[in-house]
This record gives structure tokens, sequence and C-alpha cells, in this order.
């Protein structure tokens, strides 16, 4: 058995099953929690309720006892602009928090994870790792892209259509329209960004069925694999096997791969290492700009393509797809497994049916991977660009700086047309201490899309960006702002160099003149408390995953050896 029990505990314990119609036999069955982020504020959580009744019937026809429990699940988009946004990453950790909790307090023998967005998926694995019960993890697909007048739509359009209405090139009615057509259904927004990046995430490190991460929400298909993950959880609990008995440090390059030949999320630099620690797995920026200049993107969908969305990838084959591509020149390691079997079992099933949304690795989209780890004296540590995202010709920009310490005044000065092409805006004090919580800027580069202006402007920030995000947007720059890095000595008009094929990243500042800066440096400190103000306090850089969770090897002092002592201190 998963956990071991004295016998007055449980008892105890099963006295209050009794309470709730549990009965005597039920009770000497394992216990699987269906730790469930579904809410009425999520659209990509809001389908689970169509299968976790065919999900606990599994688990109990299995021999277990499935037992419902809620954690949080938030939308990013929901917050996008507000001030709620600075909770949504410090949520990651949150998650990964209540899943270790409910697992560990409730005494769980296992765990069916149900969960699709940006930060709930990193979080339960987080917390799975750090359980190290027999866990899978079950996503809830991707909703159909929107049309309006014969236009694909996201949930991103919106953004840029208010900037086109706000400059006077778009009717308030048609902007909406837009509004009201950008997400016909619930599901996970079926662009590439954060959300589905995490659901292949999930699935490459082997902890969703085959085809999970690229099947439509609410699909017949769909709701088969629910309950292939009810029955398989059940089969896991009874051979006792852990996520860390099969996670290997080949699984997590093979994610990398994945995200690079598919021009994946940003955020996976702060997602994947945090997940990657809770298992003693050290995955590094450094690492995955190796990988970005061995393996190509040979799958594009919005917004690194003008009309695919995950609707056209999945049609085309999905995820186990571009696996079978990448593995097909040698590109991925096929001896890695997870609880649904063997890469070599996945890749044996799956087929490439549109060779234009997913290509051959001998005819790449870009001859390097989508995300590229920069350095220089801005980002001394590491800042992040998806240059998948960028016009191909834009490998150079040079131009004066900009300079905002908040996103919200960057995004009112290009709606008032105070920025122009050929600036390099720099937004700062948006990092995980600074902000605090490091929200992301989709907003203002949206604006930038909107206008018209995505290779005229480059935007450099300590904060992070949608998934979705377009246009030459450079971030997780480290050290940030707050923690006195360059990034904060920068003054309007420098003069900001971006190279991407060099992967540097500089200012034409002279380090005798940043030094001079820095004597005055006295770091801009934004209102913070509760939540907020534990996650600044306890929270590593962007550099090493943004988690509270980080593993610091700090020497403890040798304490003094007591004095032997009677009973009564004498």
């Amino acid at each position: 058995m998963i956990r071991k029990w004295n016998e007055e505990a449980l008892d105890h314990r099963n006295a209050l099953l009794y309470a709730m119609g549990v009965t005597e036999e039920e009770a000497r069955r394992p216990v699987i929690g269906i730790v469930s982020a579904w809410n009425e504020m999520n659209p990509g959580h809001f389908g689970f309720q169509q299968v976790l009744a065919e999900i606990k019937e599994e688990i109990y026809r299995g021999g277990a006892l499935p037992r419902v429990l809620p954690v949080t699940g938030v939308c990013d988009g929901i917050c996008s602009n507000t001030e709620g946004d600075r909770y949504t990453l410090p949520s990651r950790d949150l998650v990964s928090s209540e899943v270790e909790t409910v697992a560990e307090l409730n005494r769980l023998d296992g765990m069916i994870l149900l969960a699709s967005c940006d930060k709930v998926v990193p979080g339960m694995l987080m917390g799975a790792l750090r359980v190290n019960i027999p866990a899978v993890l079950f996503t809830g697909g991707y909703m159909p892209p929107g049309n309006y007048q014969g236009n694909m739509l996201t949930l991103t359009h919106t953004k840029q259509a208010y900037a086109a209405y706000r400059q006077g090139s778009m009717e308030r009615e048609t902007y909406k329209e837009i509004v009201k057509h950008a997400c016909p259904a619930p599901g996970v927004c079926p662009f590439m960004g954060t959300a589905n990046t995490m659901c292949a995430l999930a699935e490459i490190l082997g902890f969703s069925p085959d085809g999970n991460a690229s099947v439509r929400a609410g699909s017949a298909e769909w709701k088969a694999m629910a309950k292939e993950a009810g029955a398989k959880i059940v089969e896991l609990v009874k051979q006792e096997i852990r996520p860390l008995d099969v996670l290997t440090m080949g699984s997590f390059r093979n994610v990398i791969r994945y995200v690079m030949a598919t021009g994946g999320s940003t955020n996976t630099l702060l997602h994947l290492p945090a997940i990657g620690m809770q298992g003693g797995f050290s995955v590094t920026p450094e690492l995955f700009d190796e990988i970005s200049r061995e393996i190509p993107v040979i799958s594009a969908i919005y917004p690194n393509h003008p009309r695919y969305t995950m609707q056209e990838f999945s049609q085309a084959g999905g995820l186990s797809a571009v696996l079978k591509e990448l593995a097909g020149a040698g590109k991925l390691e096929t001896d890695t497994r997870g609880m649904f079997g063997t890469m070599e079992e996945k890749i044996g099933k799956a087929e490439n049916r549109n060779a234009e949304v997913i290509h051959k690795v001998s005819e790449p989209i870009s001859r390097q991977g989508g995300l590229a780890v920069l350095q220089g004296n801005i980002g001394t540590q590491s800042a992040v660009l998806k240059f998948s995202a960028v016009d191909p010709k834009l490998q150079w920009f040079c131009g004066p700086a900009r300079v905002f310490d908040s996103q919200d005044e960057g995004w009112e000065a290009i709606l008032r047309d105070e920025i122009k092409a050929g600036d390099v805006v720099v937004i700062r004090y948006e990092g995980p201490k600074g902000a605090p919580g490091m929200p992301h800027l989709e907003t203002f580069m949206a604006a930038v899309l909107g206008k018209g202006l995505g290779s005229e402007i480059a935007l450099i920030t300590d904060g992070r960006f949608s998934g979705a995000t377009g246009g030459i947007a450079i971030g997780h720059v480290a050290p940030e702002a707050y923690d006195g890095g360059n990034i904060a000595l920068i003054r309007d008009g420098d003069w900001i160099e971006i190279d991407i094929e060099k992967r540097a990243l500089n200012v034409k500042v002279s380090e005798e003149e940043l030094a001079e800066r820095r004597k005055g440096f006295v770091p801009l400190v934004k209102a913070g408390t509760g939540f907020l103000k534990l996650y600044r306090e306890n929270t590593s850089s962007a550099h090493e995953g943004a988690t509270v969770y980080v593993q610091r090897s700090e020497s403890v002092p040798e304490k003094p050896a007591c004095e032997r002592r009677d009973a009564y201190g004498k």
C-alpha cells in the first residue's frame, strides 16, 4: 500500500468517512483524490464537469475510492491588464502547495489531477513531484477558434482590436463584435500560448493520456481519454508506480525540444525549471538555449502563423506527430517513459497528416528553435525572446530607450502615440519581486501589434508575456530592476542593441557610467500585501523559475552542543 496507517488513526478517519455514506468495504479501498481545478470563472476548466462522473466511475470500478478535492484554478485572461494579474504567477506555487496539502493531509494513495491552464498545470505537477505518489494529469482540450466576417479570432485579437479602435482605424461596433466572437466555447485558448504549451509539457513528461494535449474540448475522443485516465490511476496505485520512478532528465529535455519545434511559450522557462526542482532535476536557461540551437521550428500556429490554430494542428496529427518527426531525425530521446507508456509507443501510433502544418525536420520553418536566451549588460544572467513570433528579417534591432516603471505607463503612452517606430521600450519593476508577482505584458505588445508596429518597436522587460505575444518582445530580464539589475539603470535616450543571432542584449553605456549611476540607485518598491508580500520575500529570480520552492544551498551555522541537564534543568 502507498500509505501506512496505525489502527487508531485509520479508525478515526473512517468514522468521518462513514458520516458521508462511505461503507466499511469502501473505506478499506485505496483512496484516490480527484484533485480538480474546475470552476465557473475559467473556460479552460469549465468542461471538467462533463466527465467527473465517468472518472469517478472508472476509479470505483477499478476497486478504489474516488474523492473529489477542489483547488485553485485561475484563468490569466480574466485579470489581464488589472492589478489581479500580479497574482497569476504566484498562484502556481499556491496550487502546488494545495496539491501537496490535500495529498498529505488526506493520506491519498493516488491522484488524478484535472487542470488545463497556464499556472495550474505546472503548479499541480510541482505538488505531485513533491508528494511523489502515483499521479496522472488530465487536461481540458482546446476551444475552437472564433470567427468574425471570415477572419480567424482568438482571445488575443480582442486586445489588438482595442488598440485599433483607440487609434481610430476600427469602428467601436466592430471591436465589440470581435470581443463577442473571440471565444466561442469552453476549452483552452487555441493558440500556441502557455496553456497549450503546459498541456504538452504534461503529456511529454508522461502524466497525460496519448493525444490529450491536442484534442478538442468536449469531443468524444476527449471524453474517452478522461475514462482512460481514471482507469490508469487505479492501475498505477496497485502497482505503486510513482512519478519519480519514471521521470528522467531525458523527459525534461524532450519537453524543451518540443517547445523549440513548435515555438511554445516563453513561460516554459519559468515553469519547467520550477517543476524539475521538485524532483531534483536541474533545468536551466542555458539548457534551453543549447537545445534551441539544435532543434528547428517545424510547426507554427498562431501567433507564429497568421491562420493556423490548435484546430489545424490537431487535424495534422498534433503533438505526437511533431515528436515523430523529431525522432525520425534523431532529435528526440525515445527511451523515456511515462504513466501511459513509452515514448516509442507514442511515436509508433503517430501520423503526420499535413506537412504544411507539421513540417519535416529537413524542411523547417526556421533552422533554430522558437525561443532564444539572450545575455549582455542587460540581463547579465538571462533574458528570453520568442523569436518564432518575430519577423525572420529582424535578427538585429537598435534604437533609443523609452523607459517606464510599469506596464500601465507604457500602455497609455503607446495608445497616445507617444512611442514611435524605432524605439526600444523598457518596462521595468514588473519582475517577480518588483511587481510583485511578475504580471504578463501581453496588453502592451497587443497594442503595438494592433497599431501595426510589431516590426517597428522592441520591448525589453523584467516582466513576462502571454504565450500568444508576437513582435520583438524580450522578457524575464534577470537580475530584475528590484534586485538592482542593470535594467534599473537605463535612462531615456540610451541606445540599446538587440542581436538575436548572437544572443546579445546590450545598452550602449560604458561600465564606468553604469557604476556611476548605480551609486544613486534606490529600488522602486511597489505595494504588495498578504500573499504578494510573502511571495516577494521568498521567491527566486526569473532565471531560477520565479518560485518560492527554489532549492538553495545555504550553509547552516553549526549549533553548539547542549549541556546535559537533569529533568529540572539543573
